[in-house]
């Protein structure tokens, strides 16, 4: 019985070794094809071959488009249109010097400022108050055709839009700009 045993045992360890030198001169032929450039592409019948780094990688490119916008819009009502991400939609939350904006339809939005300046354009109905944090705020409104620039000091609160309207209008804010 133990002879057997050995018998069977040596038989498949010579048809390993067969097997793996039989791959290893594949192996070797195959690279030693490669090497030398496998002749021209022609006589492979396949196209020229060029290499991956010839070819640059695409290029980003930046659309400031604000992400998430239609998910905003849904859930808060109000659009989100383009910006340089110094300025960026945050949940409300007293005491953390965030620059408030005050809406009748959207009531109370509040923005993260970072950075020395940004911009963000965007369209909330209804305003009639900016709350400002560290940063010289700019916020620009619309109400029909006409256009208001109104500048709001760093750390104050300001009428603005239809409370600074003389006839009540509801004003859109369409952009706020920064700077400290």
């Amino acid at each position: 019985m133990k002879s057997r045993a050995r018998i069977g045992t040596s038989w498949f360890k010579g048809r390993f070794l067969a097997r793996t030198v039989a791959v290893a001169v594949a192996a070797g032929t195959l690279a030693a094809v490669v090497a030398a450039g496998g002749g021209d592409s022609a006589e492979r019948g396949g196209t020229p071959v060029r290499a991956v780094a010839d070819e640059a990688p695409g290029y980003a490119v930046e659309d400031f488009d604000y992400p998430q916008a239609d998910k905003v819009l849904e859930e808060q009502g109000i659009v989100l249109k383009r910006g340089d991400g110094h300025i960026v939609l945050a949940a409300c939350a007293p005491g953390t010097g965030q620059l408030e904006v005050y809406s009748r339809e959207a009531l109370s939005v509040c923005f993260e400022v970072t950075g020395d300046s940004g911009w963000l354009t965007m369209e909330i109905p209804s305003v009639y108050g900016v709350k400002t944090n560290e940063y010289a705020t700019q916020v620009d409104l619309t109400v029909g055709e006409e256009e208001t620039s109104v500048d709001v000091p760093a750390n104050s609160w300001k009428a603005v839009g239809e409370s600074a309207d003389e006839q009540g209008r509801p004003h859109m804010l369409v952009e706020l700009r920064t700077s400290k």
